[in-house]
C-alpha cells in the first residue's frame, strides 16, 4: 500500500531522478522508491554484516545494471523492480529487528 508523503529534494536530486525516470519509462515516485530501496539494501548490508552474507551481491549488481539498461524490455524491468522491493523488504525487516534488539539492550542492561 502506498502512502503519500512530502519530501523536499535539492534541485540536482530532482533533476537526476527526473532523467532516470524518463530514461527508464517510470514515474518520478517509482524512481524515488527504487533508489530508496537500493539505499536501504546497501546500508542494511553494511549495518547487518551477518545478514549480508546471505545476500547475493553479484545478483543485485546485475539487476541494477540490467534495470538501467535502455535495452531491457518493460516487462523484465518490472520484474527487476519487484525483486528489488522484495530484497529491500527482507533486509529492512532484519535491520529493524537488529535496531530493536540494540535499543532493548541499551535500555535494559
Amino acid at each position: 500500500m502506498l502512502k503519500r508523503h512530502q519530501v523536499l529534494l535539492t534541485e540536482w536530486q530532482t533533476e537526476h531522478l527526473k532523467k532516470m525516470a524518463k530514461r527508464n519509462d517510470l514515474s518520478f515516485s517509482e524512481m524515488v522508491r527504487i533508489l530508496l530501496c537500493e539505499g536501504l539494501l546497501r546500508a542494511g548490508m553494511i549495518v547487518c554484516p551477518e545478514y549480508a552474507k546471505n545476500v547475493d551481491t553479484k545478483k543485485l549488481d546485475n539487476l541494477a545494471r540490467e534495470g538501467t539498461d535502455i535495452k531491457t524490455d518493460t516487462g523484465r524491468r518490472h520484474r527487476i523492480v519487484s525483486e528489488l522491493y522484495f530484497e529491500a523488504r527482507k533486509i529492512t525487516d532484519h535491520f529493524e529487528k537488529k535496531l530493536d534488539a540494540d535499543y532493548e539492550a541499551e535500555e535494559h542492561p
